[in-house]
This record gives structure tokens, C-alpha cells and sequence, in this order.
């Protein structure tokens, strides 16, 4: 079992809410920035000490722009992670990648609005955020069977979700996937020096890439139910392909900076 700094994270998407069995010890840290979305259940997974929280809420009581993020990452940084896995369901604006398809994106855009995306309001602390997600964790999932490598994720506000001339806007601009979630964890990650990846799992074609109706979450939670099982045996296959040190000094972004506070 890996601990001190070397534990492993996996935060749950929509419709993945429970990663572990009945043996899983469940946490309940604070934080300065409040409680986390839900208690955090840790257990063991080729190896690796694992600590999994379910980004919505263990009954998803949280939509995306109402997710406590900072206190989620506070709250896996605290417990010893470093390194985070984090699935999530996403719209697709290529009509190549269809329900199921698994894409590992590498870069991100925001278009969401109002969320508090940082840890640092003194200090003059800047995040180096070129490329978002850790390549090391990257290609853990990368090298895995029948899963898409790269691709732009815009983030929206939600919890509505885009018109059709705003998916069509997306497209143009060369997105490849639309999801709500994605910021500001992404960065919240990188300001706690956390490596951080995500993982998408198509739920649907968006509305202006599509025909008909449009998107439905009804819809978006059915594809992601279906496919659960199949994502979580993805996640631990990528587990069991990292190593048991961290590796990654990508991002280690605080080198000579001066910080307001110690992360914990």
C-alpha cells in the first residue's frame, strides 16, 4: 500500500458514484473551504492505496456549477493524494466520437462563469497552465485498448445545456468535446500540485452536431449508467499502470515562489 503523497484519487462523474466495496474506510475531512461533495471511501486497487470521491454528491446533489471544487481538491490533497483520475460525462462536437467513446483530452477551454477557480486571491501566485493535464497520467489511460488520445474539452456553465448555435460555434472552433465540469478542477489541481488527468466518457452527440431534439439528461444519465461498469474497469486498469512514486514534474508549478499559505 502507497500513502504519504503517493495516494492515488479517482473523482466520480455523473452517474459514478461508488468505486469500491463494502471493506472501504470512509473519511470525513473538512476544509477551509467547507466539506467536499461527500465522505471520501478509500481502498486498495492494484497496489495503490485509492481514495474516491464522487465529484456531484453520492446522491448527485450538486450540479456542476454548484460542486464545492475547491474543498473537494483541498480535501484529496490533505488525505496524501498527488495524483488524480478524474472521469466525467461529456457531449461530443465530432460526429466520429459517438456514445461510448472514451477520450483522454489534452487541452481544455472556459466558458464557464462566476466559479471561484483559485486557491491563491494574494500572493501574486501565477499557474503555469499551458497544458492542463499531466502526461504521465495521460498516457496511463492512453495505452489502454479503444481510447481516443487528445482533444479540446470546453467547459460551459451549465447546468443548461448549448444551444445550437453554440455547439456549432464550438465545433467550428475545433472543440471536440462540451462538458460542465472540467473547470475549475483542472486548475484547482495544478495550483495544489496535484497531476491530474481527465477521462470522458461520450454520452451524446450535441445539440448543433446532431439531428433532432437535442440533448436530454435523461438521455446523457441512461448512456452513462450502460457504460459504468465498462469506465470503472478502465480507471482500474489505468491504476494499475502507474507507477508506485510519482514521476511527473510537470506539474510542479511553485519552485521559487513564495506562498501565501502551506498547502496541506
Amino acid at each position: 500500500m502507497h500513502n504519504n503523497g503517493r495516494m492515488l484519487g479517482v473523482i466520480g462523474g455523473s452517474g459514478f458514484y461508488s468505486f469500491f466495496g463494502p471493506d472501504a474506510r470512509s473519511v470525513h475531512p473538512d476544509t477551509p473551504y467547507g466539506s467536499p461533495s461527500a465522505p471520501i471511501t478509500i481502498g486498495a486497487i492494484a497496489g495503490h492505496e485509492v481514495a474516491f470521491l464522487p465529484r456531484h454528491g453520492a446522491l448527485h446533489q450538486y450540479s456542476a456549477h454548484t460542486v464545492p471544487y475547491r474543498a473537494n481538491m483541498w480535501a484529496l490533497r490533505a488525505l496524501g493524494v498527488r495524483r488524480v483520475f478524474a472521469p466525467c460525462a461529456v457531449g461530443s462536437l465530432d460526429p466520429q466520437l459517438g456514445p461510448g467513446a472514451v477520450v483522454v483530452p489534452d487541452q481544455l477551454v472556459d466558458r464557464t462563469s462566476g466559479r471561484i477557480d483559485t486557491y491563491f486571491d494574494s500572493g501574486g501566485v501565477h499557474a503555469a497552465f499551458a497544458d492542463p493535464y499531466c502526461p504521465t497520467l495521460r498516457s496511463a489511460v492512453t495505452g489502454l485498448p479503444e481510447v481516443v488520445d487528445g482533444g479540446t474539452m470546453v467547459v460551459i456553465q451549465g447546468p443548461r445545456f448549448s444551444t445550437r448555435a453554440e455547439s456549432r460555434w464550438f465545433a467550428a472552433a475545433g472543440f471536440s468535446l462540451v462538458n460542465m465540469t472540467g473547470y475549475p478542477e483542472a486548475i484547482l489541481a495544478r495550483e495544489l500540485e496535484l497531476c491530474y488527468t481527465a477521462i470522458a466518457l461520450v454520452t451524446d452527440i450535441d445539440a448543433g452536431v446532431g439531428v433532432g431534439e437535442g440533448v436530454k439528461a435523461a438521455d446523457v444519465f441512461a448512456e452513462f449508467r450502460g457504460k459504468i461498469d465498462m469506465l470503472k474497469q478502465l480507471v482500474q486498469a489505468a491504476i494499475g499502470r502507474v507507477g508506485a512514486e510519482r514521476s511527473c514534474s510537470h506539474c510542479l508549478m511553485h519552485a521559487g515562489v513564495i506562498l501565501p499559505f502551506e498547502l496541506p
